[in-house]
């Protein structure tokens, strides 16, 4: 069982490039954390329908636990990432203008 990874392909609604900092049609960071926090629902969502069918006799033990272990560390991923945001608000914040 593999993680999927996040897709790489343009966003549908072109985003600016001055208010994105990045160039016209290309996905922008609000977006990529968007897929981030989606992926990480859909890992939550997974999980609980393999221990669903687990508790249900329909599943298997080891599924479920393969799903909770990728909804975990999705949730690390994402907490990391939280971090590294705030830390580098935080970092911004103290430069003298």
């Amino acid at each position: 069982m593999s993680i999927p990874a996040l897709p790489s392909t343009p966003s549908p609604l072109p985003s600016s490039g001055a208010a994105s900092g990045g160039t016209v049609g290309s996905p922008g960071f609000g977006d990529t954390l968007s897929r981030l926090l989606d992926t990480v629902d859909d890992k939550a969502g997974a999980a609980n329908v393999a221990i669903g069918h687990m508790l249900d006799g329909t599943g298997d033990v080891h599924e479920a636990m393969i799903a909770m272990q990728e909804a975990d560390t999705m949730l690390q991923l994402t907490v990391q990432v939280r971090n590294k945001l705030v830390q580098a608000y935080q970092d911004v914040m103290r430069m003298p203008v």
